[in-house]
């Protein structure tokens, strides 16, 4: 058999050839330095989950006082509004007051001159526009001509008298009567 030597010569006999290897490769080298990379990793998570914790819950308890602090106000607004409504009403009451105070004075001021000296008036109650007085008188007389001078006066109209008794049994007789008269300023 004959052999033929088809690679290429080399120049330079004697000289040693240079060849490139691969180093050895150690798995156990590898392994150890993903397990450091691997430990780094999850410390390194750990750590910044553990401070966004730690952020996250000084934040709750921050918003907690600030929330308290808040429901203080809002309860101190509550308590302003509710006193600010009493004030309204009362403020409303003393307009409704001070608006109908002209009425009851004139209608006293009328009434006033109506009434005979032997007639005495025991109550005298308006409701609306209608005006209901009682009393007593020691005779008839002094009941007609109070019914007569209410009319006179120009400012109560529709009068009526709706009860009139005479106590016979005591003495001396007195009358006790109740008119309705309607009162126009």
């Amino acid at each position: 058999m004959i052999k033929i030597n088809l690679a290429p010569t080399d120049r330079r006999r004697g000289l040693p050839s240079f060849q490139l290897g691969l180093p050895t490769f150690d798995l156990g080298v590898l392994f150890a330095i993903v397990y450091v990379a691997v430990g780094r990793g999850v410390g390194a998570t750990w750590l910044l989950r553990s401070s966004i914790e730690s952020r996250l819950v000084s934040a709750i308890e921050r918003d907690k006082r600030e929330l308290a602090s808040l429901k203080a106000t809002i309860g101190e607004g509550m308590k302003i509004k509710a006193q600010l409504a009493d004030l309204q009403n009362r403020l409303k009451a003393i307009q409704e007051l001070t608006k109908n105070q002209a009425r009851p004075s004139a209608l006293l001021s009328a009434f006033a001159d109506t009434v005979p000296p032997d007639l005495w008036i025991t109550t005298m109650e308006e409701k609306g526009a209608t005006l209901k007085v009682s009393g007593t008188a020691y005779s008839p007389t002094a009941v007609s001509d109070f019914m007569t001078n209410l009319k006179g006066s120009g400012k109560f109209k529709d009068i009526d008298i709706v009860d009139a008794k005479q106590d016979l049994t005591k003495s001396p007789r007195l009358i006790t009567f109740e008119v309705v008269a309607r009162f126009e300023p």
